[in-house]
């Protein structure tokens, strides 16, 4: 780990305040600390850094966008696009490819991520990442492929799925689009739909104010972050913990996607899809399959998801969160699976 990391951590200065370790108040004192101490004396970021840098990486397309590109022996085999989420990185899916020697597998760093190039993040929208992947696609010779993601890859992979139909063979995603919550008519959705929208309604009167802080002021909140190892360890790993199943992480798996952001110094550009906000496609038509898992955000009913997709497998699994891919790698290439041969029907 670098020297600065520690040099930084040592001086950390906690800030108590009345509700230190009530997890409803975020991420506990006695939680950080034990992070902070380890990633301060026995972490060792260069094994971690060594380890993802022997990944099949390329770079493609006029913006440089960096991605694994897992290439399976059969030419001819189906094409997988792998598409991740905020507060992570293409270290969502390093347990799936194992599972995916079969198929060609491409997992972009998104823009403003780590591991990606650095670009400006202005106007670095989920539609226009959308499109610098299906140039990158491209470029790399397929034309037809599944894609696969949850949050902002979701929302990416919704827009691919719209602007690309003749290209995306279908969809498998883990959660409808967050924003198609706050637009929805009640009027059109099924009972347990409308239900499903107080809840998330009720979510983001609790859990959403880091969406705020992100979208509104993300250079104030950059600053804070960017210059403090211990307030980037304490927002991300909030999350990255409150949004998974137990035990998803050990300390040395969740500090390597913490510092993953540090070394790269993407949590300020990590926002941009935040901040720049575009419309949401309406129905999309490509067969889809949804992966429910229990301990995720918000888990969508079947029948509001069929508001918007032509969903025709959903798949509610008894374990897993946000990170699904991570957390039930074997479950989420089931899944995965379905989706790829629902895509190789004739058109």
């Amino acid at each position: 780990m670098t020297d600065e990391i520690r040099e930084r951590l040592s001086r950390t200065r906690r800030v108590p305040t009345p509700w230190n370790d009530d997890p409803a108040r975020g991420l506990g004192g006695a939680r950080l600390d034990a992070l902070l101490d380890r990633w301060a004396n026995g972490y060792d970021w260069a094994v971690h850094e060594r380890r993802i840098g022997e990944l099949p990486w390329e770079t493609v397309g006029e913006n440089d966008l960096r991605v694994i590109h897992q290439r399976a022996a059969d030419p001819d085999a189906p094409v997988v696009v792998l598409l991740h989420g905020w507060p992570d990185s293409v270290l969502r899916f390093e347990r799936v490819l194992p599972l995916l020697t079969d198929v060609h597998v491409v997992v972009p760093a998104l823009p403003g991520f780590p591991f990606a190039p650095r670009l400006g993040a202005a106007g670095m929208s989920a539609s226009r990442i959308a499109g610098m992947i299906a140039a990158g696609l491209a470029e790399l010779g397929h034309e037809r492929y599944v894609v696969s993601g949850g949050d902002v890859g979701g929302t990416v992979a919704e827009i691919l799925a719209t602007e690309h139909p003749d290209r995306v063979a279908a969809l498998h995603l883990t959660n409808v689009a967050p924003q198609r919550a706050l637009t929805a008519d009640p009027a059109g959705l099924a009972p347990d739909a409308v239900a499903y929208l107080d809840r998330t309604a009720q979510w983001f009167r609790t859990e959403g104010a880091y969406i705020a802080a992100q979208s509104t002021r993300p250079n104030t909140l950059a600053v804070a972050l960017g210059d403090s190892p211990a307030g980037l360890a304490a927002w991300l790993a909030d999350k990255l913990e409150s949004w998974s199943d137990d035990s998803a992480f050990t300390d040395d798996e969740l500090l390597t996607w913490i510092t993953a952001y540090w070394v790269t110094g993407t949590i300020g550009t990590s926002f941009s899809t935040y901040t720049e906000r575009g419309g949401l496609p309406g129905r999309i038509e490509v067969p889809t399959v949804l992966s429910v898992f229990p301990r995720d955000i918000k888990p969508e009913p079947r029948s509001y998801a069929e508001a918007f997709f032509d969903v025709l497998e959903y798949v509610e699994h008894p374990a897993g969160g946000h990170f699904a891919a991570w957390e039930q790698p074997a479950a989420y290439v089931q899944d995965l699976r379905r989706a790829i041969e629902l895509g190789s029907q004739p058109l």
